[in-house]
């Protein structure tokens, strides 16, 4: 029997990569599709790779030829214009389409807890959202009206080494090592659920080539839900220092940065904690492993590796200077 066929567009991101990894472990024939640009996550020797500016519908075709595929994951659609031309342009060559929508789709803030794949999708905070939402009403309409075999996975904050899982990055990190506060939203006590990427795979790739999960949405996360002050201290740990934690409301970092903000109430402000038993029916094995106090000393040893890693964002630095003056008490 021969191995199924996958084609990843994208592959070389946070959560893409480990999964690329994982299915070439094992056994899957993976092609890559992407536009060749430099990444710091190498693909393994077994893949294939395909070059085409994945918004080009046409050099998309060229790239593919004539092939054909089990199963199509695009990690890099955002808009219904992108998956629109994705259904164009794989309807009849593939027998399952994956899209990667997001856990923030669900409806924010959640009514109750723990979150199911059965829990409403809406979110009147963050445009990125509701173009996810707008995806998968998209794929949803055409699997029922044509049989399209779509399959759509949200994932929830997914985190590799080169990833710190706090607004402002690495920028957060020099400036406890510095000895200066830090902003946590909120009163730092809301539930979050981070996923190394690792285990992310391993809920992920079973669903791969898998008629059962045709048709059908998961979510994929950890069972691990910290508060945010603990993800804060956690990576203060493993950086050797300690945090000095400042809180400021959601409201008041939006109003000074609607970025920040509506990341913050569009997600993250407010407890999140998914019950994962529905990918476990498909995927018995998926047991996530990695802690995040493994994970901050893996964040924090990459960082390390390199100088060049340990960049500040000098705006959001004074923004928190400006933030940590206003709200200490």
């Amino acid at each position: 029997m021969s191995a199924p066929t996958v084609l990843f567009i994208g592959g070389s991101g946070v959560i893409s990569s480990a999964s690329v990894r994982l299915a070439v472990q094992r056994g899957y024939d993976v092609t890559v599709l992407n536009r060749g640009s430099s990444s710091t996550r190498s693909l393994p020797d077994e893949v294939r790779t395909l070059r085409a500016d994945v918004r080009d519908p046409g050099s998309v075709r060229e790239a593919l030829g004539g092939r054909e595929f089990d199963a199509v994951v695009d990690w890099v659609a955002f808009t219904p214009e992108h998956v629109q031309q994705d259904v164009d342009l794989f309807t009849g060559r593939t027998g399952q389409y994956v899209f990667i929508s997001s856990a923030s789709a669900y409806q924010t803030p959640p009514s109750r807890l723990p979150v199911l794949e059965s829990t409403p999708l809406r979110n009147p905070f963050w445009g990125y959202s509701q173009d996810k939402i707008a995806c998968e009403d998209l794929l949803v309409a055409a699997y029922r009206d044509a049989g399209f075999p779509a399959t759509v996975v949200r994932p929830s904050h997914t985190y590799d080494q080169t990833s710190v899982p706090l607004d402002g990055g690495w920028t957060v990190v020099e400036r406890m090592r510095a000895g200066k506060e830090v902003v946590v939203h909120g009163d730092g006590t809301s539930l979050w659920t981070i996923t190394h990427t690792e285990d992310f795979a391993l809920g992920f790739v079973p669903l791969l080539a898998n008629p059962r999960t045709v048709g059908d949405t998961f979510h994929i996360t950890s069972d691990e839900a910290l508060t945010w002050d603990h993800i804060t201290q956690t990576l203060a740990r493993a950086a050797g220092v300690e945090a000095k934690i400042v809180h400021v409301p959601s409201d008041a970092i939006a109003a000074v940065d609607a970025g920040w903000g509506a990341g913050l109430l569009g997600d993250k402000a407010h407890s999140m904690v998914f019950d994962n038993a529905k990918i476990r029916s498909v995927a018995p094995g998926f047991r996530p492993e990695r802690t995040f106090e493994q994970g901050a000393r893996e964040i924090v040893a990459w960082h390390d590796g390199d100088p060049a890693r340990r960049q500040v964002d000098a705006r959001m630095d004074a923004l928190m200077d400006d933030l940590v003056e206003r709200f200490r008490v």
